[in-house]
Protein backbone atom coordinates (compact mmCIF):
# COMPACT_ATOMS: atom_id res chain seq x y z
CA UNK A 1 0.00 0.00 0.00
CA UNK A 2 1.30 3.43 -0.87
CA UNK A 3 1.96 5.80 2.28
CA UNK A 4 1.69 9.70 1.48
CA UNK A 5 3.39 11.49 4.53
CA UNK A 6 4.30 15.66 4.61
CA UNK A 7 6.37 17.35 7.01
CA UNK A 8 3.58 19.91 8.33
CA UNK A 9 1.70 17.71 10.57
CA UNK A 10 2.68 14.74 13.19
CA UNK A 11 3.28 11.56 11.59
CA UNK A 12 0.75 9.60 13.75
CA UNK A 13 -1.78 11.75 12.70
CA UNK A 14 -1.26 11.11 9.32
CA UNK A 15 -0.73 7.34 9.69
CA UNK A 16 -4.65 7.72 11.30
CA UNK A 17 -5.98 9.66 8.49
CA UNK A 18 -4.86 7.01 6.46
CA UNK A 19 -5.69 4.14 7.85
CA UNK A 20 -9.22 5.54 8.30
CA UNK A 21 -9.67 6.22 4.88
CA UNK A 22 -8.76 2.70 4.03
CA UNK A 23 -11.42 1.93 6.51
CA UNK A 24 -14.08 4.13 5.16
CA UNK A 25 -13.41 2.98 1.34
CA UNK A 26 -13.78 -0.37 2.41
CA UNK A 27 -10.14 -1.43 2.09
CA UNK A 28 -10.32 -2.72 5.41
CA UNK A 29 -13.94 -4.45 6.08
CA UNK A 30 -15.46 -4.61 9.53
CA UNK A 31 -14.20 -7.61 11.18
CA UNK A 32 -10.77 -8.00 9.13
CA UNK A 33 -7.80 -8.53 11.20
CA UNK A 34 -5.27 -5.19 10.95
CA UNK A 35 -2.00 -5.87 9.67
CA UNK A 36 0.31 -6.20 12.60
CA UNK A 37 2.22 -2.40 14.33
CA UNK A 38 5.62 -3.89 12.80
CA UNK A 39 4.33 -4.76 9.62
CA UNK A 40 2.42 -1.64 8.93
CA UNK A 41 5.43 0.60 10.46
CA UNK A 42 7.61 -1.53 7.75
CA UNK A 43 5.13 -0.37 4.87
CA UNK A 44 5.17 2.98 5.65
CA UNK A 45 8.52 2.88 6.43
CA UNK A 46 8.28 4.75 10.24
CA UNK A 47 9.18 3.85 13.63
CA UNK A 48 6.79 0.82 15.33
CA UNK A 49 5.80 3.07 18.07
CA UNK A 50 4.43 5.58 15.85
CA UNK A 51 2.39 3.54 14.36
CA UNK A 52 1.36 2.16 17.56
CA UNK A 53 0.42 5.79 18.22
CA UNK A 54 -2.01 5.83 15.10
CA UNK A 55 -3.42 2.37 15.82
CA UNK A 56 -4.42 3.65 19.34
CA UNK A 57 -6.32 6.64 18.05
CA UNK A 58 -7.90 4.38 15.52
CA UNK A 59 -8.89 2.52 18.62
CA UNK A 60 -9.99 5.10 20.47
CA UNK A 61 -12.07 6.79 17.21
CA UNK A 62 -14.08 3.59 17.34
CA UNK A 63 -12.83 2.47 14.25
CA UNK A 64 -10.61 -0.64 15.44
CA UNK A 65 -11.09 -3.02 18.15
CA UNK A 66 -8.27 -5.58 20.17
CA UNK A 67 -5.01 -5.10 21.81
CA UNK A 68 -1.66 -5.63 21.51
CA UNK A 69 -1.60 -9.39 22.10
CA UNK A 70 -4.73 -10.38 19.68
CA UNK A 71 -3.61 -8.25 17.04
CA UNK A 72 -6.56 -5.47 16.31
CA UNK A 73 -9.62 -5.74 14.17
CA UNK A 74 -11.79 -2.85 11.85
CA UNK A 75 -15.14 -2.83 14.18
CA UNK A 76 -17.93 -4.96 12.67
CA UNK A 77 -20.15 -1.83 13.90
CA UNK A 78 -21.14 -0.15 10.56
CA UNK A 79 -23.08 2.38 12.00
CA UNK A 80 -19.86 3.46 13.58
CA UNK A 81 -17.82 3.25 10.09
CA UNK A 82 -21.74 4.90 8.91
CA UNK A 83 -20.83 7.89 10.94
CA UNK A 84 -17.29 8.64 10.27
CA UNK A 85 -17.61 8.58 6.60
CA UNK A 86 -20.46 11.57 6.76
CA UNK A 87 -18.58 13.16 9.20
CA UNK A 88 -15.68 13.15 6.63
CA UNK A 89 -17.81 13.34 3.46
CA UNK A 90 -19.53 16.61 5.58
CA UNK A 91 -15.76 18.03 6.23
CA UNK A 92 -15.02 17.78 2.56
CA UNK A 93 -17.99 19.99 1.62
CA UNK A 94 -17.63 22.81 4.42
CA UNK A 95 -13.77 22.79 2.88
CA UNK A 96 -15.17 23.18 -0.77
CA UNK A 97 -17.34 25.62 0.54
CA UNK A 98 -14.96 27.40 1.99
CA UNK A 99 -12.73 27.80 -0.64
CA UNK A 100 -15.39 28.79 -2.84
CA UNK A 101 -16.39 31.69 -0.51
CA UNK A 102 -13.00 32.78 -0.49
CA UNK A 103 -12.87 33.20 -4.10
CA UNK A 104 -16.12 35.10 -3.61
CA UNK A 105 -18.59 32.96 -4.86
CA UNK A 106 -22.43 32.06 -2.85
CA UNK A 107 -23.41 29.12 -1.66
CA UNK A 108 -26.18 29.09 -4.89
CA UNK A 109 -22.88 29.05 -6.91
CA UNK A 110 -21.50 26.48 -5.29
CA UNK A 111 -24.51 24.20 -5.44
CA UNK A 112 -24.88 25.20 -9.31
CA UNK A 113 -21.31 24.13 -9.85
CA UNK A 114 -21.78 20.64 -8.10
CA UNK A 115 -24.94 20.03 -10.28
CA UNK A 116 -23.45 21.24 -13.52
CA UNK A 117 -20.36 18.58 -12.40
CA UNK A 118 -23.04 15.60 -11.93
CA UNK A 119 -24.54 16.53 -15.01
CA UNK A 120 -21.10 16.38 -17.10
CA UNK A 121 -20.57 13.00 -15.90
Amino acid sequence: MEWTLTEDRPIWQQLTEQITLRVLKGTYLPGDKLPAVRELAAQAGVNPNTMQRALAQLEADGLAVGGRTAGRTVTEDRSIIQSARETRARAAVRACLELLAELGYSREDALAFMKEELHDE
